[in-house]
């Protein structure tokens, strides 16, 4: 399979048909190669615009609505990003092209040990994937600039509020389906005020999702 035409064509037929402008995002999406970070069984459809699943509990957002998220965030060069659920890691390659630096958060060490492998064999050097508990975000890096989280959740953690600079700015979707909404957070003193997008249907991350009601 081409790899590199498929890229061009994720670029042409989806990102650009998706509101997505900022030609820095696109130009960082058709450098680097989401085959890589797929399931070798998956490669194929790498360029697909459906998520795919990384692991039982870990899912790869599609390539336009990871986009929009990242456009929605308006990523500097200047930032410090916290990449949430990072998976095996494209997301955090595609956000070291627009950003200083990358720090990408992922439970399953699996995942994360993939992530660490594949940046390292493409030599990025300005992003690393970190394993921990993803709703206590990483104390340690913060502040950050900038916070995406990749996935749907209910509610957004207080920790990623309290790690958030001043200024700063967060993208999660609240809800799930296809009310889910596309929300930027941005933080002025102790305040986040959430502004709501657009709507995404974007896979929820497990360890949010809402308890089910009780039926009986």
């Amino acid at each position: 399979m081409d790899f590199s035409r498929a890229r061009r064509t994720m670029v042409d037929n989806q990102l650009r048909t998706s509101g997505i402008t900022d030609w820095r995002i696109l130009d960082a999406m058709n450098r680097i190669p989401r085959e890589r970070f797929v399931p070798d069984t998956h490669a194929g459809f790498a360029y697909s615009d459906e998520p795919i699943a990384l692991s039982p509990t870990r899912t790869m957002a599609s390539p336009a609505d990871f986009a929009r998220l990242v456009q929605l965030a308006e990523v500097s060069s200047q930032d410090v990003v916290l990449d949430v659920a990072c998976g095996t890691g494209y997301s955090a390659a595609v956000l070291s092209l627009l950003a200083n630096a990358v720090v990408a958060l992922e439970s399953d060490e699996v995942l994360a040990g993939r992530a660490n492998d594949i940046l390292s064999d493409l030599d990025i050097g300005n992003a690393a994937a970190v394993a921990g508990p993803i709703e206590n975000g990483v104390a340690k890096e913060a502040p950050f600039d900038v916070i995406i989280v990749e996935g749907a959740v209910d509610m957004v953690p207080q920790a990623f509020l309290a790690q958030l600079r001043d200024g700063g700015r967060l993208v999660a979707v609240i809800g799930s389906g296809n009310a889910a909404v596309a929300n930027l957070f941005i933080k002025t003193g102790n305040d986040v005020a959430p502004q709501p997008s657009f709507n995404a249907s974007i896979p929820v991350l497990g360890r949010f999702a809402p308890a089910p009601d009780f039926v009986f």
